[in-house]
């Protein structure tokens, strides 16, 4: 009788994707089903998330929510924020929960401003002049955009003003145009979207501006 021989088969390494999408297969299957809350479980989670947003200096994202108040995921947390502001909007609260920087935050309502800026620890509101403001107003519009793009806009130099602006970690560079010499775009920053009391930029005001707009030549 002829022996057997042995076939040697070759393991090939598997697929960095299909290897990643086997582990989540494997941690999702070995997740146990979840349970609905009880009305006390869900009393708890609320005031903790309450705690979480009340302390937080910044804006806090629903991943954080779910690490800090261990929360199981992100419409979890959502729907928690809203049964706390029906809440607060039944008792009339000076406050409710906003969306601000792709966060979540604690806020006083707007008719009380008057009354808060009376106080000696209140954060004095930062003050801009004219021009940065337009500059400001380009930079969050036509994003990302390049400097002779918001001269062009505005028919003069530029330059000082977006210095201030970066300087007040308001404005950023999000890279560079692929134009000759490459120069620097900007783009706002988080900073900006917590200033102006805004979810992200797509809340900004709807405005007609131009997709195109041809740049002069800069004369050295």
């Amino acid at each position: 009788m002829k022996p057997k021989h042995k076939i040697n088969r070759l393991r090939l390494p598997l697929n960095p994707i299909i290897r990643r999408r086997n582990i989540r297969l494997r941690q999702q299957q070995a997740k146990p089903t979840s349970q609905p809350r009880s009305a006390e479980d869900v009393q708890g989670l609320r005031q903790t998330t309450e705690g979480v947003i009340f302390i937080a200096r910044e804006p806090i994202t629903t991943t954080k929510l779910m690490q800090y108040a261990r929360l199981r995921n992100g419409k979890e947390a959502r729907q928690l924020i809203e049964q706390l502001n029906i809440q607060y909007d039944k008792t009339n609260c000076a406050y409710r929960i906003e969306q601000v920087a792709g966060g979540y935050q604690l806020m006083s309502r707007p008719v009380f401003a008057g009354w808060l800026k009376r106080l000696e620890h209140a954060t004095a509101p930062q003050r801009f002049s004219a021009p940065s403001i337009e500059t400001l107003a380009v930079i969050a519009y036509r994003q990302p955009v390049m400097r002779a793009e918001i001269e062009a806009i505005r028919g003069v130099g530029c330059g000082e003003v977006i210095r201030q602006l970066l300087e007040r970690d308001l404005v950023r560079i999000a890279g560079r145009s692929k134009e000759l010499g490459r120069p620097y775009l900007y783009a706002t920053t988080r900073t900006f979207l917590e200033l102006f009391g805004l979810g992200s930029i797509e809340d900004l005001p709807l405005m007609n501006i131009p997709a195109q707009l041809e740049i002069p030549e800069v004369v050295q």
